[in-house]
């Protein structure tokens, strides 16, 4: 057989599994290094990985991989062919898509912020490879990853999660325990065994999917919202189970990824209405003094009194922000973490 993997032409259900893809976020590296140092160098599968890290972070993820295990691990770029024992990492702000037998780089709309998007590439592999796939979720905050899980389910594809127990940000780990009907839970030393086992086909796996990925739009009590990216109408969707927004442009959003985005919005719109009350303040200050060097003090009182609203209404909303800052400090440490683990790896 090829070297070159190749989707399942059959739709009876694969034996064997081809194409591995892997997400992990903040705490993922090290887990990473582990699973890829225990994969076979004869493994008859291609690997695809992707780790959320900023845009402009130069990404060493691939040379760090290709060190710690027996398989050749690269930087996917466009049209890249996926090859048996090849692992293919997501390069910076590029999402990596399945096409057929290749992987394809693509500057489409962030998904939960991110970009490349672990659900990008779980959502594309299960379209093209169906029950031909082993889905991992590893190390991160957040639900990013479970929706991209389910795709993979529906389809009859088999998925594997580290033990939350273990992982250093259990959130991508437990959010898909609880959405998708994992076939393994396993710590992070086992997971190269289990991945191995599953396609050579020794593990046992799921009844063959249906092939679709279910949507459902919402019913009369759907909430809309504004996407915090882009500004259009965010439609609140159900997919293989798991629930979503999607704007008109295409950026996507879990239900905690939303909710983080739109705490920065709102944070970013309270230091904006300070910001505005401080120059309001300091402007009736000012026109205060000119009304009082014109002999003017009923204007002048209007104006002084008019200022310290302004500067009260600043301090209020100033209060509002200490605890605004609370709910956004966790995506904080999600993109601080990551970029620090992989600059340590």
């Amino acid at each position: 057989m090829s070297n070159v993997a190749q989707p399942a032409a059959s739709p009876e259900p694969a034996r064997r599994r081809e194409l591995v893809v892997i997400g992990a976020s903040a705490g993922g590296v090290e887990v990473l290094k582990d699973v890829v140092a225990g994969l076979p160098a004869d493994l008859p599968a291609a690997v695809c990985v992707v780790l959320h890290i900023a845009p402009s972070s130069p990404s060493a993820l691939a040379h760090i991989l290709r060190r710690a295990g027996p398989l050749p691990c690269q930087p996917a770029s466009d049209r890249e062919p996926l090859r048996h024992g090849t692992i293919l990492v997501a390069p910076p702000d590029r999402h990596l898509v399945i096409e057929d037998n290749v992987a394809r780089l693509s500057v489409g709309p962030r998904e939960n912020g991110h970009r490349p998007a672990v659900d990008v590439l779980f959502r594309s592999a299960a379209t093209v490879w169906h029950d031909g796939v082993v889905g991992v979720v590893l190390s991160g905050t957040r639900d990013d990853g479970a929706a991209g899980l389910a795709a993979i389910k529906a389809y009859g594809g088999l998925a594997v999660v580290q033990d939350p127990e273990e992982a250093m940000y259990p959130g991508m780990p437990t959010n898909a325990i609880a959405h998708v009907a994992v076939d393994a839970v396993v710590p992070s030393n086992l997971i190269a065994e289990t991945v191995s086992a599953m396609v050579r086909g020794d593990a046992p796996g799921p009844e063959r999917g249906t092939g679709e990925s279910p949507q459902t739009r919402g019913d009369d009590e759907t909430l809309t919202s504004v996407c915090p990216e882009c500004g259009g109408v965010l439609t609140e969707e159900h997919r293989a189970g798991v629930l979503q927004w999607e704007c008109h442009v295409g950026h996507r959003y879990s239900p905690r990824s939303l909710a983080d985005a739109q705490s920065d919005r709102v944070e970013q719109a309270l230091w904006t209405s300070v910001r505005m009350l401080r120059d309001r303040s300091a402007l009736l200050s000012r026109m205060a003094d000119h009304a009082e060097a014109r002999e003017q003090p009923r204007s002048a009182r209007r104006f002084r009194n008019q200022s310290r609203n302004a500067s009260e209404q600043a301090n209020v909303v100033l209060a509002a922000l200490r605890e605004a800052a609370d709910d956004t400090l966790q995506g904080v440490i999600d993109n601080e973490e990551t970029a620090d683990s992989e600059a340590t790896g």
